[in-house]
């Protein structure tokens, strides 16, 4: 493995384990039920899948050169964010029961928390802008690019794979103290709030300048 490629993953990891919207979301639908947490992690992954995918083809670059693009794609994601936020902050203020399964697990949430990881991560508006600018700094000289872009797309999406899913499961496994009614009240409320705050300030930015 050369220096290069050892560098892109210390890089690589802190980007993916930084604390943000996909990692609020991942650990307030983990709290729901283990299923809709990994599914919610899946998502992310999904979200980040597109992302390198749209770097490695150059698509990415779109969003530099039409300014007004990458504004609606900023916009969108800040509204689906800051929907996410005000609704854990109402579940917060007026929880509402959870219907479970015999082993305490919410049902039929697995294809929201999938829905809600992909579009949380896809509709980031600097993923693509970030991708963009990084992958190529690990590309060596005289080096094949698609092919070794390609790899360090697939290494972003993998440990991806392999952090979210341990989040989910982290916080499942804390459950029983987690999911305390009062407990929970409070986690949706601090999830909610960070949603709410990623969200303006996704909104922000487009439409102060």
């Amino acid at each position: 493995m050369d220096a290069q490629l050892i560098a892109f993953l210390g890089v690589a990891a802190g980007m993916v384990a930084m604390p943000g919207a996909d990692f609020t979301v991942v650990v307030r639908n983990a709290l729901a039920s283990r299923p809709e947490g990994l599914a919610t992690a899946v998502g992310v992954a999904g979200g980040l899948l597109v992302h390198t995918a749209l770097a490695v083809a150059g698509l990415a670059a779109v969003l530099v050169a039409v300014p007004a693009l990458y504004r609606a794609l900023q916009i969108a994601g800040g509204v689906y964010v800051l929907c996410l936020g005000v609704r854990a902050v109402r579940a917060a203020l007026r929880p509402a029961p959870v219907t479970q399964d015999p082993r305490g697990e919410a049902a039929g949430g697995v294809g929201r928390g999938l829905r809600q990881g992909f579009l949380t991560n896809v509709l980031n508006p600097k993923a693509p802008i970030l991708f963009l600018s990084l992958l190529p700094q690990f590309v060596p000289d005289g080096a094949s690019v698609l092919p070794r872009t390609l790899l360090l797309a697939a290494i972003v999406v993998a440990l991806a794979l392999i952090w979210f899913p341990a989040v989910a499961l982290l916080v499942d496994r804390l459950g029983n103290r987690l999911r305390r009614p009062r407990t929970t009240r409070a986690v949706e409320g601090v999830t909610g709030g960070a949603l709410t705050a990623l969200g303006v300030t996704l909104l922000a930015a487009p439409l102060t300048h």
